[in-house]
């Protein structure tokens, strides 16, 4: 996949945000993985104004990727058009940026952020960009430490640890969605049917064997062994557990039929005879090697794994695969806050996948220089525009166009 086209971001509404910064001073791989890009090709060049490719950049974030953009002055006048009369254009070369970055948290999107990271060093070969797994939880509080530079989440910070980061004001930038698979290991069951009440039991050890009536109950045509039950989950602190228990709390919670009772959480009290893994991969390689497993696990994972998951049952009643199309309907179907948060899970709608998740990059608005803010925005605005277009070939859905120009928005808050 050749991405190294891209050389430059036209970035429109940013010259106020520009003087500003001035005016201050200038729950994948294995959990302890991290991916790095260094300086990667020398002999990339340097293009100038109308070159390979641009992204035109809103004020508010309406976005415009353009290949093979002309230098002519009618060109020029037609991407300023796409700004609000009041927006100045600055124009960002990638290849100008310099310096290092480095995240960590999530495993959930790991997948997606080594891609785009192997790809943003070619047209930013001055910068280093470091991704380290861990989980959201880890993610998180590496940024309130000041540890890292931004880090990866899949679920919100919660409120009362708002005032613990020590780098002052976060915003929240969504980069991609993905449905989480109840992934199974079950020889001779290609297909499987599973309802929110069935999940709950199975993973609370209620049920514990796989030839139990409610399994069968779900699945009329299928011929179940008597095979024991192993549930897999993560031992981390971990956003796609926040995700999972989330969903299963809004479907048959305390609020709901009341099957599930473990709470919500990035970490859950499990029971005893249950397996736990390090990251999304963790879970998958419990799954993968023991025979009557059961874990939850992020579609790429999950197929970089080999293995099989189940169609899910939703709040309409229907059973739907875990695909991209299914996790970008509920997210059509999602309420976002003001400032970007927002559940996916558990969506209205016939056709929607009901474990589908969020998840974010979280960064301070104030960062310690103005190059440091340069590379961080340029990297961010690399995974909403060209970044969102590899997302289908690794499994992750884009973000819908809306949300896509509201994350541009919050990336350009970042200053130093």
């Amino acid at each position: 996949m050749n991405r190294t086209r891209k050389r430059s971001v036209a970035l429109v509404g940013l010259v106020a945000f520009s003087l500003l910064a001035a005016a201050c001073g200038s729950d994948d791989d294995n959990a302890d993985s991290t991916t790095t890009a260094a300086a990667a090709d020398d002999s990339t060049t340097t293009a100038a104004a109308g070159g390979d490719a641009t992204t035109t950049v809103a004020a508010g974030g309406d976005t415009t990727i353009a290949t093979e953009a002309p230098a002519s002055s009618e060109a020029a006048a037609s991407s300023e058009a796409t700004a609000s009369s009041e927006a100045t254009a600055t124009e960002v070369d990638y290849s100008a940026l310099s310096g290092s970055l480095v995240g960590s948290g999530a495993t959930f999107p790991k997948g997606f952020y080594d891609e785009a990271i192997a790809e943003f060093a070619g047209i930013a070969s001055d910068v280093t960009v470091e991704y380290g797994g861990g989980g959201s939880g880890k993610g998180r509080s590496d940024l309130q430490e000041q540890v890292v530079d931004f880090a990866g989440t899949d679920s919100p910070v919660k409120e009362a640890d708002m005032a613990g980061y020590k780098g002052g004001e976060f915003v929240y930038v969504p980069t991609v969605v993905a449905p989480i698979t109840i992934s199974y290991n079950l020889p001779g069951v290609e297909s499987l049917q599973l309802s929110p009440a069935t999940i709950a039991k199975i993973f609370q050890t209620d049920i514990t064997s796989w030839d139990d009536p409610a399994i069968a109950a779900d699945n009329p045509d299928a011929t179940l062994p008597s095979t024991d039950i192993v549930v897999a989950h993560r031992a981390d602190g971990s956003g796609t557990t926040d995700n999972f228990s989330k969903f299963l709390n809004a479907a048959v919670g305390p609020d709901a039929s009341g099957e599930w009772t473990l709470g919500t959480g990035s970490e859950l009290e499990w029971p005893a005879n249950t397996q736990a893994g390090d990251g999304n991969s963790g879970v998958a390689q419990i799954v993968s090697s023991t025979e009557g497993a059961i874990g939850y696990v992020d579609l790429s994972d999950a197929k970089a794994n080999g293995l099989t998951f189940a169609s899910v049952q939703n709040a309409a009643g229907n059973f739907i695969e875990p695909t991209l199309e299914a996790t970008s309907a509920a997210v059509e179907g999602s309420t976002i806050n003001d400032d970007l948060t927002f559940f996916a899970g558990w969506a209205e709608g016939d056709d929607v996948y009901p474990i589908a998740a969020q998840t974010w990059i979280i960064a301070y608005t104030t960062q310690d220089d103005a190059g440091k803010a340069e590379a961080l925005r340029g990297f961010l605005t690399y995974l909403l525009t060209e970044g969102q277009t590899m997302a289908p070939d690794i499994d992750y859905a884009p973000l819908p166009d809306d949300l896509r120009q509201k994350a541009l928005a919050n990336v350009a808050k970042i200053g130093a």
